[in-house]
């Protein structure tokens, strides 16, 4: 019975050892915050965010590029430190009563610090008065 369990051992160290090397490269991929500097990948999402039309890029800060605003978006997160909440509403801006969802989402590095935020508008306007250029996504 001693011999019979030896075996069975040796026959899943094998298949162990073949899964473990294979799976060392991805251990030592990239993560996805490595990215130097201030980054974070935005999207708008319009309609039903289980089908609607998504629109997305990748917003670097240092320099400000591939965001269609990139430099205002980065001056306007930079001064409320990176807090979505803390950007400065639009004055000024009277928006449709039309009900048009869009949710706007954005992960990413911000000051050394994970960014994950997510936030369902009323329509695109109202998005636009609370949130500044940062996703403002057309060009």
């Amino acid at each position: 019975m001693t011999k019979i369990l030896q075996a069975i051992r040796a026959g899943l160290l094998v298949p162990l050892a073949l899964l473990v090397a294979g799976a060392a490269p991805a251990a030592h991929a990239a993560p996805r915050h490595a990215l130097p500097g201030n980054w974070l990948r935005l999207a708008v999402t319009r309609g039903d965010a289980r089908s609607g039309d998504t629109l997305g890029v990748l917003l670097l800060c240092d320099p400000p590029r591939g965001h269609a605003h990139a430099a205002l978006a980065c001056g306007q997160l930079g001064a409320a430190g990176g807090d979505f909440g803390r950007i400065p509403r639009r004055s000024g801006v009277m928006c449709p009563m039309l009900y048009a969802p869009v949710t706007a989402s954005a992960y990413g590095v911000w000051d050394g610090r994970r960014v994950d935020y997510r936030h369902a508008f009323s329509n695109s306007c109202t998005m636009g008065v609370e949130t500044g250029a940062v996703f403002d996504l057309s060009s």
